[in-house]
């Protein structure tokens, strides 16, 4: 990634806490609508593994309004047009993205930091837009009325301040600017973590995005071109059993569900190659006060079930970009106009996390504590709606509109000046 020289400055129509997929989306959006715009990242680069790398339709379609799909489509990454899951011994066909009311009728796997650079790289064609690597912002500064005034940070150089007439805090389910801003947090809860781990991809492989579901266990395997990115589900706190039990153990069980791939996990031989991912579901009861706005995984952490934590920080960047651009712009007040993005993003919010949530309880309750069925030869039967999705063709459309484009889907709005 190319690095940004720019000065950082003492002062910012809007500064932007981390440079994830909602900060960088809404520091390009706003300052490709003639906006001033700090965005403040904590590291070097955006090169981390097993970040969400999920690029559902509606942010395609996103990329198609602002002109920039054919080349977004450029980058390295894989197409997937349906998800087929397991259980025991069955396969069912649970999603059909081809029939998506969408112009790419797909989802697209692109690591993160492609997607990142790549609006960046846009960002920074407009005058406004100031992109501060390894800057991390340590604290809110608040005025004598109590207001957000702006952000504290360390840089290499030091410690300095930035004044803003808006802070907006993208910075993640562990969000220090969430913390410090007194928000209450309702805490949802999870009973499932998930292990995050690659194993190569060979010729003959399957072909499609899968999930194995049997014996206690859950697997999801992506596609990722020379490799599988797999996703293996566990008890919420049970990886200190696990290691107990020792990686041999582990590499058993994953090739049970991943028959194909078993000559190959041995490759699993350091915990150190396994990414904890301790999965949270939790939502602000307020996204918002006075000069700070919270959107993304800081206003609502999601599961990765469905892979859709990066498409809702998207759309709501784009809502509050939408919302917010012209106050910003003409330096008007903008505090007036925050209850409107929590509103407009509030109901998509809470459709996906009741789905995760319920989900999640399917996975607790008829998975990972699953007794063999003795009638079918110790296998796990699939449950009795997704044996209805392969009888009724019109609901393998559902369930992936609902994820991939999901309700209210957020459209530009903004200009580009």
């Amino acid at each position: 990634m190319p690095d940004d020289r720019r000065a950082l400055p003492e002062q910012a129509t809007c500064c932007i806490v981390g440079g994830g997929p909602a900060g960088i989306m809404l520091g390009f959006l706003l300052a490709r609508a003639g906006v001033d715009v700090a965005v403040l990242e904590k590291h070097k680069d955006f090169l981390r593994d097993f970040r969400g790398d999920t690029i559902h339709a509606s942010t395609l379609e996103l990329m198609r309004e602002l002109g920039l799909l054919q080349d977004f489509l450029r980058l390295p990454h894989e197409k997937v047009e349906s998800f087929t899951a397991r259980f025991g011994r069955e396969d069912v066909r649970i999603g059909d993205f081809t029939h998506l009311p969408t112009h790419c009728k797909f989802v697209a796997f692109m690591p993160q930091w492609h997607f990142l650079d790549f609006l960046a790289g846009h960002g920074r064609r407009h005058a406004g837009f100031n992109l501060q690597m390894e800057t991390e912002a340590t604290g809110l500064i608040v005025d004598g009325s109590g207001r957000i005034a702006g952000v504290r940070v360390q840089t290499p150089a030091g410690a300095r301040e930035i004044r803003a007439d808006l802070v907006v805090a993208c910075d993640g389910r562990h969000s220090l600017m969430r913390q410090q801003s007194g928000l209450p947090l309702t805490d949802y809860g999870a009973p499932i973590d998930v292990l995050w781990f690659r194993i190569p991809r060979r010729d003959g492989d399957p072909q499609e995005l899968l999930g194995r579901v049997d014996y206690g266990h859950a697997l999801v395997l992506i596609d990722r071109g020379a490799y599988w990115q797999c996703a293996y589900i566990i008890a919420k706190g049970s990886l200190d059993a696990l290691k107990r039990r020792g990686l041999a153990a582990l590499q058993a069980q994953i090739a049970q569900l991943a028959p194909f791939a078993a000559d190959r996990l041995d490759m699993l031989d350091d915990w150190e190659k396994l990414k904890l991912l301790s999965v949270q579901v939790n939502r602000l009861q307020r996204w918002h006060r006075p000069g700070l706005l919270c959107i993304g995984d800081a206003a609502h952490a999601m599961s990765p079930v469905g892979g859709v934590g990066i498409n809702l920080a998207i759309q709501d960047a784009v809502a509050a970009a939408n919302l917010l651009h012209a106050a910003l712009r003409a330096r008007k007040p903008v505090d007036p106009l925050l209850q409107r993005v929590q509103q407009r993003r509030f109901l998509p919010t809470w459709l996906v996390q009741r789905f995760q949530v319920m989900a999640h309880g399917f996975l607790a309750r008829h998975v990972l504590t699953a007794q063999p069925d003795r009638t079918r030869n110790g296998a796990l039967a699939p449950p009795w709606p997704l044996r209805l999705i392969t009888r009724l063709p019109v609901l393998r459309q559902l369930l992936p509109r609902f994820v991939a484009v999901g309700y209210r889907p957020e459209h530009i709005a903004t200009p580009q000046l």
